[in-house]
């Protein structure tokens, strides 16, 4: 049986969600009512998803999702909030959530998005044979995927998940068009608007990080995609 770690405020959506995704979903759901006690139910147990809402007293969800981060890079995360504003949804990915669902919303369709967040996972972990290149040279740059770490001439600059995963797609890519398409449903795992605008976001970001070496450079290459260019 699957564990959830579900943290939300609210008593009432709190306890909806627990019964309904216990009796619907057959997950063990953990509920915890605000970030202190959530980090604290994270670090003692064993979870395969976390749902956070992401406005908490004590704690709001973001900073909850950063320090689950520090410590764990693979558990997916779900952010929920009333706010459907775009930095939001951008700060949510940057943080290392792997989707974001606004409030009000169906039940049905949250039960749909962790079923789909858990196959992807389970998939990513069956996929061991063939190992990924995790480790790039970018001109002057060194990049190491593990470690989310970019070198350059003595100093590091550290990656947030997303950052990681676009760059390194970009590295496998390199001198070719990685489609927007592709980089989308590989790693936001759905090429709506939203998700489009942010990794826009964290293009720019990467653009800034690599600026130094006038070698590298990330096209956009009109009505495809990108490219990471290195001379």
């Amino acid at each position: 049986m699957k564990k959830i770690l579900l943290v939300e405020d609210d008593p009432n959506l709190g306890m909806l969600l627990q019964d309904y995704l216990q009796l619907k979903g057959k997950f063990e759901v953990v509920l915890c009512t605000d970030g202190e006690e959530g980090i604290k139910a994270f670090a003692k147990q064993n979870f395969d998803l976390c749902i956070l809402d992401v406005m908490m007293p004590k704690k709001d969800g973001f900073t909850l999702g950063k320090e689950i981060r520090k410590t764990n890079q693979q558990v997916p995360i779900i952010f929920a909030t009333a706010k459907a504003m775009m930095e939001d949804k951008a700060s949510a990915y940057d943080l290392g959530g792997d989707d974001y669902i606004t409030k009000p919303f169906r039940i049905e369709e949250l039960l749909l998005r962790i079923n789909a967040l858990l196959k992807r996972a389970s998939a990513k972990e069956s996929t061991t044979n063939e190992p990924v290149q995790t480790n790039f040279e970018i001109g002057q740059y060194t990049f190491d995927y593990t470690t989310q770490l970019i070198h350059f001439n003595g100093q590091q600059q550290k990656l947030s998940t997303k950052e990681a995963e676009l760059l390194q797609l970009l590295c496998l890519k390199k001198n070719t068009v990685l489609t927007r398409e592709e980089a989308l449903l590989s790693i936001w795992h759905d090429d709506n608007y939203f998700n489009g605008r942010s990794m826009d976001v964290f293009l720019s970001k990467l653009r800034k990080y690599l600026k130094e070496d006038p070698k590298v450079e990330i096209l956009n290459v009109h009505g495809k995609g990108y490219k990471l260019l290195v001379n």
